[in-house]
């Protein structure tokens, strides 16, 4: 299904454009980042952790649960991909528990680029979106030109959103300017020419940037270069998402969000891998985000093995027994 790139109130457009100033030059841009508060780290882990402590039962618990699958990228990424594994993939994505038809929908497929086609074939009409990891993932070290066409490729094959890397190298160096044209220039190739588009994913791979401070102002760069969604990692380094950088970026989605009225999505990606994992997101998006951000079309798990948890606990409140991992399919 088509995805609209959607066009901004004219009250947010106005907001927007307010902060063209910000991105006018280097160095407005660098004064812009570089004077955003400093990040409190005891308070911001301290913060993280107490919305960990939150306890969800029963009822509410069967709720999270079903939420947490509709949000999910079923991801593989690999060197071996084959095309019977992306449609296996796909399947498993559509009816996630084959002997509970109840069972949600994930929100996406991702896949590589050359395996968007596969996908989009193998999904149909089933209104799951196929996401495509492109600009030379995952180390985006490639000149903009590739990347460029890697995009345009995916998009061309029918990818509904891309999720592009920025240059890290670029950003640790102070070359701002460098990575919000980058990600500008990616959005652009998004677009098709019947005003159709895919959304745009900016990765920053958290685990590198080093510092709390890095992480914020690395979430309003992409966000004033145009991007629908900011997520954490590729999945692919010793240290992806965890609670205090996601939290991190929900507040400055959160903060971006009342300073334009635009509204932008959060994808933390790599590690999670459980039920209890899972919750402890989707509360730390209810208590900094609120209701509007708890759908799929605002905020997603970039996962592999995530799925299989959240079935068992599923088969496991509806019947009062744990499957274990045999009752579920392997990816």
């Amino acid at each position: 299904m088509p995805i609209t790139v959607p066009a901004y109130g004219k009250e947010a457009a106005g907001r927007l454009a307010s902060m063209a100033d910000v991105t006018a030059d280097d160095g407005a841009l660098r004064r812009f980042l570089h004077g955003l508060p400093g990040v409190d780290a005891v308070g911001l882990e301290a913060r993280a952790a107490t919305l960990g402590t939150r306890s969800i039962k029963t009822t509410a618990k069967a709720y999270a649960i079903d939420l947490a699958i509709s949000m999910i990228d079923l991801t593989t990424l690999e060197g071996a991909d084959t095309p019977g594994k992306v449609r296996a993939l796909c399947a498993k994505g559509v009816h996630p528990d084959p002997t509970d038809r109840t069972a949600p929908k994930v929100a996406a497929i991702c896949v590589y680029p050359d395996m968007v086609a596969t996908a989009k074939e193998a999904l149909g009409d089933s209104g799951i979106h196929v996401a495509s990891v492109a600009t030379a993932f995952p180390a985006g070290r490639a000149a903009l030109p590739v990347k460029l066409a890697d995009t345009r490729d995916a998009v061309a094959a029918g990818a509904d959103e891309i999720d592009m890397v920025i240059d890290r190298g670029a950003f640790l160096s102070g070359r701002y300017m460098d990575v919000f044209e980058e990600i500008k220039a990616v959005k652009e190739a998004c677009a098709r020419p019947d005003g159709t588009g895919a959304h745009l994913k900016v990765i920053f791979e958290t685990g590198e940037l080093q510092t709390y401070d890095n992480v914020r102002r690395a979430s309003w760069l992409a966000m004033l270069a145009g991007a629908d969604f900011i997520k954490t990692s590729t999945g692919k380094v010793a240290v992806n998402a965890t609670p205090p950088v996601t939290l991190l970026m929900l507040e400055a989605v959160r903060d971006f969000h009342a300073a334009t009225g635009v509204q932008v999505g959060v994808k933390p990606a790599g590690g999670i891998r459980t039920t209890k994992d899972a919750i402890k997101y989707l509360v730390m998006v209810n208590e900094t985000l609120g209701e509007p951000w708890l759908t799929a079309d605002w905020f997603r798990f970039g996962a592999s093995s995530l799925l299989n948890d959240l079935l068992m606990q599923r088969q496991k409140l509806s019947t009062g027994r744990y499957s274990g991992p045999d009752y579920v399919t392997v990816d």
